[in-house]
């Protein structure tokens, strides 16, 4: 079929437009059940977590949940890295524009508390994953505490980080991280009062950061 006959053809291209449209929904429909795994984990708990419970909230029947994983641990295995790749596409699209590492650290620091405002359910995930679902406990880290690290390269080339380097940017990727899962617990999860961390907080841990890395 000539080139021309393809253009005056419409017909000749529908299968790949068919194809584009199975796939397109098959994804959304994967991203769904993900979704809803990511809620009833985050309310129930990886024990509790039974594939009924997902597929209901998912909307789906349980025999469709099998066109896309073969078991329970083969949705719990991607999950933390699926939700985790939100975390990380809100972070960046908040860092974005920022002109210096302090203003980096600043607007990631904030982003990632506020993205727990909006996903509740998230530590949950998270912190259960170690013993539930390691493999993705271990593939979730990985990517955060390289994405860190690059971040943290990016500034040593620049000259804003100048008393740390190779090896021992990766220890202090793991070092904000930590921070983060623990003042979550106390100014967050553990106040009464709030929800969102407080101002001071956040200048604290500024404070700390300026500071350490001069």
């Amino acid at each position: 079929m000539s080139s021309d006959t393809a253009a005056t053809n419409p017909t000749s291209l529908a299968p790949k437009a068919r194809r584009t449209t199975r796939e397109a929904r098959a994804e959304e429909l994967r991203n769904k059940i993900l979704a809803a795994a990511a809620q009833v984990v985050g309310q129930h708990g990886y024990a509790d977590a039974s594939i009924g419970r997902i597929t209901e909230a998912a909307g789906i029947a349980q025999g469709t949940f099998y066109l896309y994983f073969e078991s329970r641990q083969a949705l719990f295995d991607v999950l933390l890295p699926h939700v985790g790749a939100g975390l990380l596409a809100y972070v960046r699209k908040k860092v974005h524009g920022a002109h210096s590492f302090l203003e980096v650290e600043e607007r990631g620091f904030r982003a990632f508390f506020e993205f727990l405002r909006t996903n509740p359910g998230f530590v949950r995930v998270l912190n259960e994953a170690e013993v539930a679902a390691p493999v993705a406990h271990a593939a979730h880290m990985k990517l955060l505490t390289e994405h860190y690290v690059q971040s943290l390269q990016r500034s040593v080339e620049s000259g804003e980080i100048r008393e740390f380097e190779g090896k021992e940017l990766e220890a202090l990727a793991y070092v904000f991280q930590s921070a983060r899962s623990y003042l979550y617990l106390r100014y967050v999860k553990g106040s009464e009062k709030t929800k969102k961390l407080p101002d001071w907080v956040v200048e604290t841990y500024m404070k700390l950061v300026r500071n350490g890395l001069k």
